[in-house]
């Protein structure tokens, strides 16, 4: 008997000890878990056990235990019943993370929204696409292409894709989904996210009302050096600005995400830690940032929150997009948008088309040429708030490709030399999965 006290004892030591060292850990990762929850539930409408086991199934966050409330459309979790975290449902803003002073009673602006039946084929409209085979399809070669990225080792579903699409000269080619899923299903897009916000910048560029070659508007930098970064420097990532972009642990972007009321303020008080143009640096904080900035180039909350959808989203009919706002109101445009497979594809169309949509005119034909000018110092792997292939980082793609990437591996890739836009979504990225393999077949597929 006094063995086993003695062995529990030691224990609870050492529980104790593990939770006091990463005790401020676990705000992160409860936090983490209830927002995904909330929002896998409550704007994917997944259920609680298939999220709890899939999507927050890996560690550290599958240590957290969540709760959801379906009546009142919340989500909490804790670790160990500590650090308990609660993420809520707001209709039209998705799901946020909230601290104990949000008043959940408070009326909150949300987004207009337009959706019109348009009675044509996909993708300018509701019907079913065309029935179109092209001569110059290697369809084997394609399915081939599709089926590899949703193989197995030895009956382990180590890629975790979940969805893939093809387009080619606008049609669907190929279309596949992991069981559970239909093209109905909306994904999280994450750090694609950066790109819908870029998009923004090239509608109000393109309707004059600003102008991304000028200094940013922030009125703590207008004292200092800091007073000379552009917009451009922001879209570009290149500000020179300090900023910590790791998920692996208590950063400045974790922190932004799972702790910030206000997420467009994280990056404002940082230093310079290189100069303006010189020195690219990922940042989640620079793209909230902009959001921020964005905010202010509108009279009113709600002429802000309209904007992406009278302007771009809707217009297009992405009427399953929807972009989740921090508790301020901000939308959170480094992280956090939902669609469907093929609404992700539309996006990826209308850069295809260099801005014109099915005869409108979204942005301008140069601001194609702008987001995919290499950033200085990137080494050929990002312009405006896109990823690029000019570095020859995929080696076997052509170099004109870019793309809309985000975390665990969610892709939209356009690929203008071969007239193809490709989506791929899923739970892992490049370590498991070979985007050059996989992008190279289906290139190859178009004779």
């Amino acid at each position: 008997m006094k063995k086993a006290l003695k062995i529990l004892a030691v224990i609870l030591v050492l529980i104790v000890i593990l939770v006091a060292f990463n005790y401020s850990k676990l705000n992160i990762i409860s936090g983490y878990s209830a927002k995904n929850m909330s929002s896998s539930v409550f704007v994917a409408g997944r259920a609680p056990a298939f999220t709890d086991s899939t999507d927050n199934g890996f560690t550290p966050i599958n240590i957290a235990r969540d709760f959801v409330d379906i009546k009142k459309k919340y989500a909490s979790a804790s670790v160990y019943g500590l650090m308990e975290r609660k993420a809520i449902y707001r209709k039209g803003l998705g799901s946020v993370l909230i601290d104990d002073d949000y008043d959940v009673t408070q009326e909150t602006p949300v987004p207009h929204r337009t959706n019109i039946a348009r009675m044509s084929p996909y993708p300018y409209g509701n019907m079913k696409q065309k029935d179109t085979t092209f001569s110059n399809v290697d369809y084997g070669k394609v399915e081939s292409a599709v089926n590899y990225a949703f193989s197995k080792v030895e009956g382990e579903d180590v890629k975790k894709t979940r969805a893939v699409l093809v387009l080619y000269k606008d049609q669907i080619i190929s279309e596949k989904y992991a069981e559970g899923f239909n093209k109905d299903s909306k994904f999280l897009g994450w750090s694609m996210t950066k790109s819908l916000l870029s998009t923004m910048y090239g509608i109000l560029q393109y309707q004059g009302k600003l102008n991304v070659w000028d200094k940013a508007p922030v009125e703590a930098w207008k004292k200092d050096e800091r007073n000379n970064i552009t917009l451009h420097n922001l879209l570009q990532m290149n500000s020179g600005l300090e900023w910590v972009e790791d998920y692996g642990k208590i950063s400045d972007v974790t922190k932004m995400l799972f702790l910030e009321k206000d997420m467009t303020t994280s990056q404002i008080d940082k230093p310079l830690v290189g100069k303006p143009n010189e020195t690219w640096n990922y940042s989640s904080g620079t793209s909230n940032l902009l959001s921020g900035i964005l905010r202010k180039q509108f009279n009113t909350h709600q002429e802000y929150l309209d904007f992406p959808y009278d302007n771009f989203i809707d217009k297009i009919g992405m009427h399953s997009m929807l972009i989740e706002a921090d508790m301020e109101g901000n939308y959170v445009g480094s992280s956090y948008a939902w669609a469907t497979p093929r609404d992700w594809a539309k996006f990826g169309l209308l850069y295809l088309h260099r801005g014109d949509w099915n005869g409108t005119r979204i942005f301008d034909d140069s601001w194609v040429d702008y987001i995919t000018k290499s950033t200085p110092t990137s080494n050929g792997r990002y312009g405006g708030h896109f990823w690029l292939n000019a570095g020859g980082f995929h080696p076997d793609v052509p170099k004109g490709m870019y793309s809309a990437n985000g975390y665990q591996g969610q892709r939209v890739y356009i690929i203008p030399s071969k007239d193809l836009v490709v989506v791929r979504f899923g739970l892992v990225g490049k370590d498991e999965l070979d985007f050059n393999k996989f992008l190279s077949e289906i290139c190859n597929s178009i004779q």
